[in-house]
């Protein structure tokens, strides 16, 4: 029988992404042993009986412990408090990933503090659903799906390696950027649709023309849309704050394209309005 990839993996959140991860590897046999870690010790137990994990701990500390490989799955604003207060306890040459939707504040932090005896490679799978915890893990999650890791100068080749191969195993597709290319890109195709999807949550049960909440009358349409306005407000606050500026620009772009329109709305103008509509149905089409 050949060597999994990973001897010992710790899971720092085990929820959506890092359980659909462990799953994964899991169903390859790339991973002998898995350690959830988190705060929520009905979460932690729920893991176990779903054979996310082998085992579990409340304790950082314990939990990273002669681990190969940790995964640093917690909203993004955490992230780099995280491997400063617990890098200590990881054994000489342990690879530190993570999973956060924003690169560039997070590459830079670690840098500064990670102790030359361990490797860190910036890691965001393009993957999710509204849901969180560990009962919404499944093995599938990645399938199909981009991973895009941001290493820098100081990033290990072999630590490297070893986490694109990681991501391969749970069938991702796996593409190396600089952290600044990536969080401009995850603004517009991941922020900004959360940004507008709370919006526009927030506008509709905020209309106060009627005697009764009007969101009961919605259907298909709005719920697909606003789908994503369920996700964790804790990790998006997060996301925000720490991709600001290219955050605020795809508002700011976003704002203008939907004053053009609302300006077409008021002027009567049809055949603005069909080739705006246009436009956007072959863009989207072509997805």
């Amino acid at each position: 029988m050949e060597k999994p990839l990973i001897n010992k993996l710790a899971i720092i959140g085990v929820g959506l992404m890092g359980g659909s991860l462990a799953l994964a590897l899991r169903e390859k046999g790339e991973v002998a042993e898995v350690v959830g870690i988190g705060r929520g010790l009905p979460n932690l137990e729920e893991a176990k009986a779903l054979r996310i994990i082998d085992s579990y701990t409340q304790n950082i500390m314990e939990g990273v412990r002669g681990a190969d490989v940790v995964i640093v799955a917690t909203p993004v604003g955490s992230i780099v408090d995280i491997i400063a207060e617990n890098q200590k306890h990881m054994k000489d040459g342990a690879i530190i990933t993570d999973v956060g939707s924003v690169k560039g504040e997070i590459v830079e932090g670690v840098d500064r503090v990670l102790d030359d005896r361990l490797h860190f490679v910036g890691g965001h799978p393009i993957a999710g659903t509204e849901k969180s915890g560990a009962s919404a893990a499944f093995p599938g999650l990645y399938r199909g799906s981009r991973c895009i890791l941001t290493p820098t100068q100081k990033t290990d080749k072999a630590a490297l390696d070893k986490v694109l191969r990681m991501w391969q195993a749970a069938d991702a597709d796996v593409i190396v950027m600089e952290t600044k290319e990536h969080d401009k890109i995850l603004a517009a195709i991941s922020h900004l649709p959360h940004m507008v999807a709370y919006a526009l949550v927030n506008t509709v049960d905020g209309v106060r023309d009627f005697e009764e909440g009007i969101l009961k009358y919605s259907a298909g349409g709005f719920k697909d849309f606003t789908r994503i306005a369920s996700s964790s407000p804790e990790m998006w606050r997060d996301i925000c704050l720490m991709n600001r500026a290219a955050v605020i620009d795809m508002i700011d772009r976003f704002t203008a394209q939907l004053g053009d329109i609302r300006d077409m709305v008021e002027e009567g103008d049809n055949p603005g309005l069909l080739e705006n509509f246009e436009r956007s149905k072959q863009a989207r089409d072509s997805l």
